[in-house]
């Protein structure tokens, strides 16, 4: 569709055809953002003179739907999205890659900067933001696929093994913290261990779902088990860790890729992804591993071992600092493992390389949690989250906690805790820090199995602090490197592919996933928002919004409130008034909660607080206004004047609590439609502008 009539971007009067552009907006961790983007695009080329229609990729679904003809007869494509986009429609195309904040906060830019971006080419042809290839950007999105699969393993079996360790475990110098077998915390501990024993295999198995779909898993998840435990399977020296876990999920899935290629009889087609492929893919990849990545390991370990053993005659600090590098390396891994096993086997002759091991053990995942906490907009909700668990695990030694974080950011993760180990441990070897059994991290402390403790726990909060600042500081660097104000958004929103996915974040507070396309108003249409000067103001009609949630009983025209916390109690009392909740305290607890995970203050002056919960028995959607504004955490540092707060019970918390949140989040984009919501002077007047919204 077609803007008013005006000049197309760069000011041409020459009577030349409009400049038509189209665009998809997608974000990973909701769909707040999703519609933002797009109703900022749309009034940015209305502004511009443009003519553009925007897909919306929602938790709901594709929207809008950009046909064959509209993107033939586009001059430029805009990709705002957060996650993987198909672009081979795009080819022959002008397409210009970035991120779905940009099309919140740039609109004009990315529209004006489109008309010049690269040509699009076929299947090899860039979608990384700024052209940095197809590769990059996939390879990218499959790494983050495989990260988000992994977390709940990694906090599941790292919280059940802390647990168990604490409250069922006893130190023993020959085994560590041992747990009596038979015993209930015995059990705790084996789930724990089965948690941590797939973790690995669910990494490495997206990262090759991400690149080749389906039959790709198979061989993904059995190479990732190659990486996690070679030892046990085919009597390997040593494992590969979560590096090897990376490389066995690109191989796989790159080699799904090639297969898939390969031009077969039209008999065989059908058996091709749930047979052929799958089979031949685990057995190359399979073979490849034990007979070529696995001997080079094998001979790293022993070699390192030797090594490090004719090492502990040095100072105290330089093997200190040896020690606690190889043990932040690759968390489980090979290196780390023979740092550890060198240590191991020096308890009852030199108990201080043990201590130096010790220290450097919890390094990774405390200074990783503390890094989250430091500097909280730097990570995606997820990410928060699991620097919560990391910091539990750390305390109890478990320095698997950190991988997601190295798994994610890798290039400035890993660095950062090499350096907060090489601390650690240098401060505990010139201290003389000694441990009896083996096992790291505060928890052995406790058991009296430490000597020098003072010490001790010295050197793991100066390992931790480094390594916390120091990963914060790198990810600021990248940040500035690629043109991004720093602390402005979120660096890793933990993208996936379309389908695979993802947790919850900050911007919608919905499921993403395989949500079928919801029908929307004007599908195949133009995402247009109405000219404020146009915009009809409606009169008369039933008094609901919505669906009928929204009610002039659940509108306040001034909230008396001046916090959020206690906004949102006021607010949730007003949707009691209807009926519809049986437990106002529930639902203030769980709509605390979800702001707890990431501010639902979106910008603009807007917050829309969220809950889903079984205190309420009917979707229910309340509106409030606040003149001096509550602080509510919004990115743009502006205060929430307009709030609407959504409930639903669990049984709508999908498609229903979904549309409602992009309704709103896309009506809110309109500037006139805020500013009449801002000036009705009365209940029965903000219903007739509430009504716009559909």
């Amino acid at each position: 569709m077609t803007s008013p009539a005006g000049p197309p971007a760069g000011g041409d009067t020459s009577g030349r055809k409009p400049v038509k552009v189209v665009a998809v907006t997608a974000c990973p961790t909701g769909i707040a953002h999703t519609y933002m983007a797009a109703e900022k695009l749309q009034q940015a080329a209305d502004r511009l003179g443009v003519s553009i229609k925007v897909e919306t990729q929602g938790s709901i679904g594709a929207e809008n739907v950009l046909s064959d003809n509209d993107v033939r007869e586009a001059d430029a494509v805009i990709i705002a999205a957060d996650k993987e986009v198909d672009l081979e429609r795009f080819a022959g195309k002008r397409v210009l890659s970035t991120g779905v904040a940009d099309g919140i906060h740039k609109p004009e830019e990315l529209i004006r900067r489109a008309q010049s971006a690269p040509v699009q080419a076929g299947t090899a042809a860039a979608a990384g933001s700024g052209g940095g290839g197809k590769q990059r950007s996939q390879a990218y999105k499959a790494l983050m696929n495989g990260v988000s699969h992994m977390i709940p393993f990694v906090v599941v079996g790292g919280l059940l093994l802390a647990v168990s360790l604490s409250l069922g475990g006893h130190a023993d110098a020959k085994g560590g913290l041992v747990i009596p077998d038979g015993t209930f915390w015995f059990y705790v501990n084996k789930l724990g261990v089965t948690g941590f024993s797939l973790m690995l295999p669910i990494f490495s198995g997206y990262i090759a779902y991400a690149l080749g779909d389906r039959p790709a898993l198979v061989p993904g998840m059995i190479g990732g088990f190659l990486a996690a435990d070679a030892v046990h399977i085919y009597g390997a020296d040593a494992n590969a860790g979560f590096l090897g876990a990376i490389v066995t999920g690109f191989l796989a899935g790159y080699l799904v890729v090639w297969i898939k290629k390969v031009k077969v009889p039209k008999v065989i087609q059908p058996i091709m992804p749930i047979i052929v492929i799958p089979i031949a893919s685990t057995l190359a990849l399979g073979l490849f591993y034990i007979y070529v990545i696995g001997q080079p390991i094998s001979w790293v370990f022993t070699n390192l071992t030797n090594w490090l053993n004719g090492m502990t005659g040095s100072s105290a600090i330089v093997l200190g600092t040896l020690i606690g590098l190889m043990i932040a390396f690759d968390m489980g891994g090979p290196v780390n493992k023979t740092a550890f096993l060198v240590a191991v086997g020096l308890i009852g002759t030199n108990n201080h390389v043990m201590g130096m091991a010790a220290a450097a053990i919890p390094v990774m995942p405390l200074g990783q949690g503390l890094a989250t906490l430091l500097r909280r907009k730097l990570y995606s909700d997820e990410e928060r989250e699991t620097g919560l668990a990391a910091l539990f695990m750390g305390f109890f030694g478990i320095s698997e906690g950190a991988i997601p974080f190295a798994a994610a950011r890798p290039a400035q993760v890993i660095p950062a805790n090499m350096l907060g180990g090489a601390v650690a441990g240098a401060i505990a070897g010139v201290a003389g820090v000694q441990d009896s059994v083996p096992h790291g991290g505060p928890i052995v402390s406790l058991f009296g199995a430490i000597s020098g403790v003072a010490m001790f726990f010295v050197a793991i909060a100066a390992g931790a602090v480094v390594t916390a600042l120091t990963t914060n500081a790198l990810i600021e660097f990248k940040q500035r490197r690629d043109g991004v104000a720093a602390g402005s958004a979120v660096l890793a929103p933990q993208p996936v592919l379309v389908g695979a996915g993802a947790p919850v974040g900050a911007g919608g507070g919905g499921r993403t996933g395989s949500v079928a396309a919801a029908a929307g108003a004007g599908a195949g249409t133009a995402v247009r928002a109405q000219p404020a000067a146009a915009a009809p103001v409606a009169t008369g009609g039933p008094a609901e919004v919505l669906s009928g949630y929204l009610t002039e009983q659940t509108v306040k025209t001034e909230l008396a409130s001046g916090s959020k916390e206690a906004a949102i109690r006021e607010m949730a009392e007003m949707l009691a008034s209807t009926g519809n909740v049986t437990d106002v305290n529930e639902l203030v607890r769980v709509a605390l909660a979800r702001e707890a995970q990431g501010t639902t203050g979106l910008g603009e002056s807007i917050a829309i607080p969220h809950a889903k919960t079984d205190a309420v028995t009917r979707p229910t959607v309340g509106f409030a206004r606040s003149d001096e504004g509550i602080e509510w955490g919004a990115l743009d540092g502006t205060k929430a004047r307009l709030v609407f707060m959504i409930s639903v019970p669990e049984a709508a918390a999908g498609d229903e609590h979904l549309r409602i949140l992009a309704l709103l989040s896309r009506k809110l984009m309109d500037t006139g439609f805020r500013e009449r919501l801002q000036a009705a002077p009365g209940r029965a007047e903000i219903l007739d502008v509430l009504r716009e919204i559909r």
